[in-house]
């Protein structure tokens, strides 16, 4: 009896420290903090949404495979939100808003660029994954916007519905190739619900560590 309850105090305890030391589970996440948080396991909280049995489409918050180096425990400031100009409800991991010139002008930025590690990290290794590095693209957009949209567009990136026809040629591994599912930022939680799917998980390897610093705008 005496063991049975100092296991269970030893468990309340552990349950209480990891609650006072702020540990971050994706699935504990309200949806409108879920997007560009990082789980104390390192890896990065996922939004998707699925469709419940009366049909309706539901979100929720779930723990990607995606692992960010020496990053963890990270909630994204608003700040960063706003300098970066991304959205809190964004659903799955897209590089579709690299094609708007708006988005990239903000990622770009050094409000963004040279303070907001996280959301960087994420598009960087997004952009790497379409073949694009991102601190060309930046210096691309800040000198000649168009050609930085002609050089995105022939990576494979291509806004709107996806299908076979139009992402056969897309790398394995990248979220606009054939057989991967649909994974769109075009939308967000608040927006009308579209047919459910569920978000693809890139598989991120890249360090922006080492990546120059795009020329101040």
């Amino acid at each position: 009896m005496a063991l049975r309850i100092q296991l269970a105090l030893f468990l309340s305890l552990s349950i209480f420290l990891h609650g006072a030391l702020g540990e971050i589970v994706c699935e504990n996440l309200p949806k409108n903090l879920c997007a560009f948080s990082i789980a104390s396991s390192g890896k990065r909280c996922l939004l998707e949404n699925y469709s419940s049995k009366d049909g309706k489409v539901e979100y929720q918050c779930k723990t990607s495979e995606v692992v960010v180096e020496k990053m963890a425990d990270w909630m994204e400031s608003d700040e960063c939100v706003k300098s970066c100009g991304v959205d809190r409800n964004a659903v799955g991991f897209s590089s579709d808003s690299l094609l708007e010139p708006q988005s990239t002008d903000k990622i770009c930025a050094p409000a963004c660029y040279q303070n907001c590690p996280n959301i960087v990290d994420l598009y960087f290794n997004l952009a790497a994954g379409e073949g694009v590095f991102l601190p060309d693209l930046c210096e691309a957009q800040r000198t000649n916007p168009h050609r930085a949209m002609i050089e995105l567009m022939s990576s494979g990136i291509a806004s709107g519905p996806a299908s076979s026809e139009l992402y056969a040629d897309a790398p394995i591994g990248s979220p606009f190739h054939a057989n991967a599912p649909v994974a769109s930022s075009s939308y967000s939680a608040d927006s009308p619900a579209p047919a459910p799917y569920f978000a693809f998980d890139p598989a991120l390897a890249f360090d922006i560590e080492d990546a120059p610093a795009p020329a101040p705008f």
